[in-house]
């Protein structure tokens, strides 16, 4: 396979040739840019991963200039669809020539682009996705982990699965029920990743002394969740939990309401990140819970701005005239990241010299500390993952119908402070 750094050798070594046969070589380009690509869904169901684009690229532009240091942001949107991220991420490789590349939202759009990254040579930073469906999801044979390898190229951080089983069980803790689990998991990357049977989360769930009915696996954009409802019903679930994507879990709750189906738990990760998800679902939203990876009351700084969370998302607000929402602080460290790889490699257009300083990373960031140092995380991705903090959080209700996400619980991450306890929903 003919990657486009092999080639970029392939003509090193033959401008060498020429130069050492006595042929005229044509001058050296002048120094330009440093060149990241960035994808990121902006349109489709998952748009709301990607309302902070805008804000973080204009801050990191300008923070860089002010810093004299030139960069150039190429932007691409995945549209929500994998295929077209990976397109769109051969499009800033091949046509845009990108020194390297970021990435962000769920494994829709992380895993297409990353692979393509690694084919190529070219480095890559993602994150806003579980670290299983990334480096699993992207193995030749999800199914055998002895086949499984590290990547050379893509580096990525986030939570994991075992940290949401956590997160999750310890706020059902907090509640009277009978433990027993609905689970929502939708024929994609994150859906099946959550939903396997042997490494997913209900395994973790029996372990922690719950029991999951999983009905199996729908396809994304459903209009009827009628099986799913009739299967969580006939187990008396108490609780439901899932990964789905907005529109889906919308349709979902409704229907559930329709058909008489309300436990007294509604944890789902995705679907409810974004307080415009839960207005429109009026008092339905009212106490729905999920995993809480970043909010004002985080106690982190920016290495590029100094701004504290609560600062970066009240400065988000006055700009945009829009609520915060969880991804504005894992895109602006993702461009934290980007700038701190510039700084430290000895060529940041040179892919191994960039390779290497992402691998001696070790950076204080807005979502905590980075470093793919293998601390928390199996050997097998040890090299290629970085885990941060997760907690726990409900929407509550204002009676202006506005909803605030607090946070319920802490349990992994006793210096990130609680808002409140877990509420059932009934």
């Amino acid at each position: 396979m003919i990657t486009r750094r092999r080639l970029i050798q392939t003509g090193v070594a033959s401008g060498f040739a020429l130069s050492a046969s006595g042929l005229a070589m044509p001058a050296i380009a002048q120094a330009r840019p440093v060149r990241i690509g960035y994808v990121s869904p902006q349109t489709g169901p998952l748009a709301g991963f990607a309302e902070a684009d805008s804000f973080t690229i204009a801050m990191f532009n300008r923070v860089m200039a002010e810093q004299g240091i030139a960069v150039a942001v190429i932007v691409k949107d995945s549209q929500s669809n994998p295929n077209r991220a990976a397109t769109v991420a051969q499009e800033l490789i091949i046509d845009d020539e990108i020194d390297f590349m970021l990435v962000a939202s769920t494994p829709e759009t992380t895993n297409p682009v990353a692979t393509v990254c690694e084919g190529e040579g070219v480095p890559v930073i993602s994150t806003k996705a579980p670290w299983q469906p990334f480096f699993i999801g992207q193995q030749g044979n999800p199914a055998d982990p002895e086949s499984w390898q590290p990547f050379e190229y893509a580096y990525h951080y986030f939570w994991g699965l075992e940290d949401v089983i956590s997160v999750f069980t310890s706020m059902w803790n907090q509640l009277d029920t009978n433990k027993q689990v609905g689970g929502l998991f939708p024929n994609d990357a994150d859906g099946n990743a959550w939903g396997d049977p042997n490494v997913g989360v209900a395994p973790g769930f029996t372990a922690a002394g719950y029991t999951t009915t999983d009905p199996g696996r729908f396809q994304n954009l459903t209009d009827d969740f009628s099986a799913q409802i009739s299967a969580f019903a006939a187990a008396n679930a108490e609780i439901v939990t899932g990964v789905v994507i907005p529109p889906d879990f919308t349709t979902f709750r409704n229907q559930s309401l329709q058909q008489g189906f309300q436990p007294k738990a509604i944890t789902v990760a995705k679907a409810i990140l974004f307080p415009q998800s839960v207005e429109t679902l009026g008092e339905a939203g009212h106490n729905l819970s999920s995993e809480v990876w970043w909010s004002p009351g985080h106690p982190f700084t920016s290495s590029l701005t100094g701004e504290s969370c609560a600062e970066l998302a009240a400065g988000f607000t006055t700009e945009t005239q829009r609520p915060w929402t969880q991804p504005i602080g894992f895109v602006h460290s993702l461009f934290e990241l980007a700038a701190d790889v510039i700084k430290r490699a000895s060529d940041p257009t040179d892919p191994d010299a960039v390779v290497e300083a992402i691998r001696a990373t070790e950076l204080n960031t807005m979502v905590g500390r980075i470093a793919w140092d293998g601390a928390g995380v199996p050997p097998f991705a040890a090299q290629n993952i970085c885990k941060t903090p997760l907690v726990g959080g409900q929407w509550r209700r204002a009676e202006d119908g506005t909803f605030d996400l607090v946070v319920v619980d802490n349990t992994m991450q006793p210096d990130i402070p609680t808002g409140g306890t877990m509420e059932p929903l009934v």
